[in-house]
């Protein structure tokens, strides 16, 4: 596969060197993901969550009662990622585990009643970490999609 991007000429006039860390798009990536969980940890603490835990919980707070691999391919996780902190979740009671009847293959996962107490709380979390990062909504949403957008073009390359 070819990918021209700029032409050489191009390239040089726009980064003198495009291998220096700050001209890096994965390093931004990198860190402003690592910034943005680092936001959410006092909060998610206080509930009793890690990030990964608040993710599944946003999943199952959108559809109730889904397999494994449906919540596995929201998050884009395999389920050997996923089970461990399923597992978790479960035992810190915020969800339940159980075979499905039309197919034992799938386990579903369904909320308790802690687990959908939990989503009051976590409105505060998400304002919390949105005044942070003192953009508007209309804002937010543009970068989402961009981000989106980058996510559909890495997965397609792979």
């Amino acid at each position: 596969m070819v990918c021209v991007v700029n032409a050489p000429d191009e390239t040089a006039r726009v980064l003198k060197d495009p291998l220096l860390l700050d001209n890096q798009l994965c390093y931004a990536l990198y860190a402003a993901a690592h910034r943005m969980t680092k936001s959410y940890r006092p909060m998610l603490e206080r509930m009793g969550l890690t990030y990964p835990q608040y993710l599944v919980l946003l999943v199952l707070w959108e559809s109730d009662g889904i397999t494994v691999s449906e919540i596995g391919r929201r998050l884009r996780l395999d389920s050997g990622t996923l089970t461990p902190v399923l597992k978790r979740l479960e035992s810190s009671g915020f969800l339940s585990r159980s075979r499905r009847q039309s197919d034992e293959r799938e386990v579903e996962i369904s909320l308790t009643e802690e687990g959908r107490a939990l989503r009051a709380e976590a409105v505060a979390v998400r304002q919390s970490v949105m005044c942070q990062l003192n953009m508007s909504e209309p804002e937010i949403q543009a970068m989402r999609a961009d981000l989106n957008a980058l996510i559909e073009n890495l997965s397609t390359g792979a």
